[in-house]
């Protein structure tokens, strides 16, 4: 799709330059039967050096492209419309490109919203601090919750107050999907003030572009996905059943940091050797998950009962899997993973993921 954008503006940003070089004499141009003056030809040249612009700010991925194109658009269609008997069908071309100006800009916008909410999150949220986690600051939880975060290696460690990752994501966004797709996420953690903003970029049978963001702030949810990041598909806000998914969302990834188990919003209740029920509270909201984990203490499974979204009645049974541990920047975490919807219908794997970079305590947004 890209190739096939570049090519149609090439080919539309050339027909304007035949339009300079008739108004001031040196081709013809039998598509314009009118003649044209050299003011105006000025006005197609400056069209041509817009479109050709466009088209290298798009090569080189700058986000600001879109408003090249746009202005582009503007002096190509002012001087269509001079033209108008014999340059309407220009119309067209010029429609074809402002929707994708208008795909990019609404792309762009997405993503400025996205990092004012990361600044927003990492504003207050502490990075300095020499505190380090202790046998004594675990005893009080179950015997393989401690036994978790000895293996985890957070034992003698500086507490978490941020985190920073990206992901590679496989989606399905309907059970009868047979198809997977493919994106990439990044998502932002804080923890002494329980928060995350997650963003991802995936696309559809090569050609639909889906964006979404899933955010948790001040016990509030949020999701939203849109189609193109123009068209809403999904927005759940200002909802119980969204604050309450968001919140167990949070609880189920802080696997991914797991001196957050220390937190005095969760707490922790022994179901059996190897398993342990959290249950979180924040400003009035309430979620709970049960961790399961190895003999040596690596985390397997939780299993919860989360609302699909804010339309459905009732909870259903969710699952995240780890299917890989690996140790990134000192802690041994989960780094692939898989999460499952149990439907009426069976079993629905709806999510693959693959941790591709974590750090802890930033500093900086990116």
């Amino acid at each position: 799709m890209r190739t096939a954008l570049i090519v149609l503006i090439l080919i539309h940003g050339i027909i304007h330059l035949f339009g300079f070089l008739k108004g001031f004499g040196f081709a013809e141009f039998n598509a314009i039967s009118q003649p044209i003056s050299r003011a105006n030809g000025l006005l197609w040249l400056l069209a041509f050096v817009l479109f050709v612009a466009t088209i290298l700010l798009n090569l080189i991925q700058s986000e600001f492209w879109w408003l090249c194109g746009l202005f582009a658009v503007i002096v190509s269609q002012t001087l269509i419309f001079t033209y108008w008997s014999d340059a309407k069908f220009g119309s067209l071309l010029n429609l074809i490109i402002l929707l994708a100006v208008l795909t990019a800009y609404a792309s762009f916008n997405f993503k400025n919203e996205t990092k004012k909410d990361r600044i927003a999150l990492l504003k207050n949220a502490p990075i300095e601090n020499e505190e380090r986690i202790s046998l004594e600051a675990i005893q009080n939880l179950p015997p393989i919750v401690q036994k978790w975060l000895k293996t985890s290696g957070v034992i003698g460690t500086k507490r978490i107050f941020n985190v920073y990752l990206t992901k590679e994501l496989q989606m399905k966004l309907k059970p009868n999907q047979d198809n997977w797709n493919f994106g990439q996420a990044e998502q932002y953690f804080t923890i002494e003030k329980p928060a995350f903003i997650w963003n991802v970029n995936t696309e559809m049978n090569s050609f639909l572009k889906v964006v979404g963001r899933d955010k948790f702030a001040d016990a509030k949810g949020e999701m939203i996905i849109k189609l193109f990041s123009l068209i809403p598909v999904v927005n759940a806000k200002n909802d119980n059943k969204t604050d309450q998914a968001t919140l167990q969302r949070y609880l189920a990834e802080i696997v991914w940091f797991p001196s957050a188990a220390l937190s005095e919003y969760i707490k922790w209740e022994t179901l059996d050797q190897y398993s342990a029920k959290a249950t979180m509270t924040y400003k009035g909201i309430e979620g709970s998950g049960v961790f399961h984990f190895d003999s040596n203490g690596n985390f397997e499974k939780l299993t919860t009962m989360r609302y699909q979204d804010s339309n459905a009645e009732e909870p259903t049974q969710w699952t995240v899997i780890a299917k890989k541990t690996e140790q990134k920047n000192g802690i041994k975490i989960p780094v692939e993973c898989e999460a499952s919807w149990e439907l009426e219908s069976g079993k629905w794997t709806w999510l693959k993921l693959k941790i591709t970079d974590i750090t802890y305590n930033v500093e900086k947004i990116q």
